[in-house]
């Protein structure tokens, strides 16, 4: 049944696709802007685009390289094209970007709304502009992203042209959390690949990079406060140093992307004592992490007052998901430790993530776990505490019920490596599912799509990632009630595929669309708005 639906799907598409000429009543901009309107005219860019800057934040550098980098990218063909002419006259000759406020704090909820305006020149002006207008330079970032997907090289002309002008945007993100996870410990990525991966990011409007370091496979980080724990790595090879760890956090935000690190405790921490074999409660129990033993949390602190040197974003993941406590019963010190303080396992695995916790809080962190910890122990977590839904739906609802906040990341839908979700599970994945009271709404942060590298590694972990994560992105960006109405079939996936060959344009190895398995090849040659 499934095949005869995919074989169906190819069809259709092809159907679609088999002409050269897109569907002109949709809007080729992914994710879907808040508000926009178009016209009938068609505008060609100057290749040398000149930037002119304006407000307290117009000077920034994150505005400067921005501007830089989507220059490159907007005249990837067009620029040596142009360079024996000079005397062509271009419509859009100048891109002027108004920034606002001259504060480039990084956090959640930071202003990422902006104005786009692409008109003609009028007979006043000798020189045509584009005007971005925005609160923040992250504001400003999401408006360069978005006129840049506006330019596209017709490649008969040799021109960068603006079709179905003038562009009309008032654009703010739905959701202020909106991230993608991975998984570097199950198999180790190079700096540059992640670094390729933040920048696709920022192609789809993620804001949040939550960077799942450390796993009981491998330790790779570099902690100076205690240096042996990268011993867990893999090899001596396969690390990130700490000015690794800085480069990537620096990047990101030039991206206006945050990075949330996670070490995941008490469980899913066996690497920990390859380098501090005492933070095994034995050598037959290996985790969870030794609860008995200070130590234990003296090592927990120590990480995080080194991290929060390196991560500046306001909140920080400690995991507690899948803990399974039997062996401390089998372990007689830790035995003697739960008779000595009248607990249960059940009660030290709270202890222990409270005090983690309390640990993270007294870092200037607000603490993000796994769903588990509120399932389990709901009414003793701090308030404080971001619960992280995975297992299934209603979870979500039932956190924002209780006055948690909630991010979510339902495993049936946006698990990026169960590669039997097809794209349109992903894309109707509502966060706010069964959330109907405006007040508890609110408290819903976002979402993130999860990359675990069990069975990935750099070979194939773009084309898992994209581009399913987009259709989450546009979820997590735009209106609820205009990317829900009508035949997503005939909606979104046009503009999937589009945004799938933008991603390809742009280096990033992005999956067909159609395929129900998204690492599955294409079934043979064609365009990739055909496959």
């Amino acid at each position: 049944m499934k095949s005869y639906i995919l074989h169906l799907f190819t069809i259709c598409t092809f159907q679609l696709y088999s002409s050269a000429e897109l569907d002109d009543s949709l809007t080729y901009v992914w994710p879907l802007p808040a508000k926009f309107s178009s016209g009938n005219n068609t505008l060609s860019v100057d290749p040398e685009l000149s930037l002119v800057l304006g407000g307290k934040g117009g000077d920034s550098s994150i505005v400067k390289d921005g501007f830089d980098r989507y220059k490159k990218i907007i005249f990837k063909h067009s620029s040596k094209s142009y360079s024996v002419n000079k005397r062509l006259v271009f419509d859009i000759g100048i891109l002027k970007i108004v920034v606002l406020s001259d504060n480039d704090e990084l956090q959640l909820g930071v202003d990422e709304s902006y104005l786009l305006h692409v008109e003609k020149r009028n007979g006043q002006s000798i020189i045509g502009e584009a005007y971005i207008e925005a609160n923040t330079v992250y504001g400003a970032l999401r408006g360069l992203e978005t006129f840049s997907q506006l330019c596209a090289f017709d490649y008969e002309t040799k021109a960068v042209q603006i079709y179905k002008a003038p562009w009309y945007i008032l654009d703010k993100p739905r959701f202020a959390f909106r991230g993608l996870l991975l998984d570097t410990s199950r198999h180790y990525l190079p700096v540059g690949v992640i670094k390729q991966i933040i920048e696709s990011m920022s192609y789809a409007k993620l804001n949040v990079f939550h960077w799942h370091i450390i796993d009981e496979e491998s330790f790779p980080l570099e902690v100076p406060s205690y240096p042996n724990l990268w011993k867990g790595s893999y090899t001596k090879w396969e690390r990130y140093t700490v000015e690794d760890a800085y480069e990537i956090v620096n990047f990101a935000k030039m991206r206006g992307i945050n990075v949330m690190a996670e070490i995941d405790v008490p469980g899913h921490a066996e690497s920990w004592g390859t380098g501090y074999p005492d933070l095994w409660p034995s050598p037959s129990c290996r985790e969870p992490l030794d609860v008995a033993n200070n130590f234990t949390f003296d090592v927990i602190s120590g990480i995080m007052t080194d991290l929060r040197k390196i991560f500046p974003f306001g909140l920080f993941h400690l995991g507690g998901d899948e803990v399974n406590t039997d062996c401390w019963n089998s372990t007689s010190h830790v035995k003697q430790w739960l008779l000595d303080h009248n607990m249960t396992t059940k009660e030290a695995y709270q202890y222990f993530v409270l005090r983690a916790q309390e640990i993270a809080i007294s870092k200037g962190w607000t603490p993000v776990n796994w769903e588990e910890t509120f399932n389990t122990f709901a009414s003793n977590l701090n308030p404080r505490t971001i619960v992280h839904n995975w297992l299934g739906g209603g979870v979500c609802a039932k956190a924002v019920a209780k006055g948690f906040r909630c991010i979510f990341s339902n495993q049936g839908f946006w698990y990026l490596d169960h590669l039997d979700v097809p794209w349109y599970e992903v894309y109707k994945a509502e966060p706010l599912e069964g959330i109907n009271d405006t007040s508890m709404q609110e408290l819903v942060l976002g979402g993130e799509v999860c990359m675990w590298a069990e069975r990935s590694d750099t070979s194939v972990v773009q084309q898992t990632i994209w581009p399913r994560a987009a259709a989450a992105a546009e979820r997590l960006w735009s209106n609820r009630e205009t990317i829900s109405s009508g035949n997503i079939t005939l909606t979104a996936l046009p503009r999937l595929h589009y945004f799938r060959c933008l991603l390809n344009r742009r280096g990033v190895q992005a999956a067909p669309v159609t395929n129900y398995y998204a690492r599955q090849p294409p079934t043979g040659p064609g365009s990739c708005y055909e496959q």
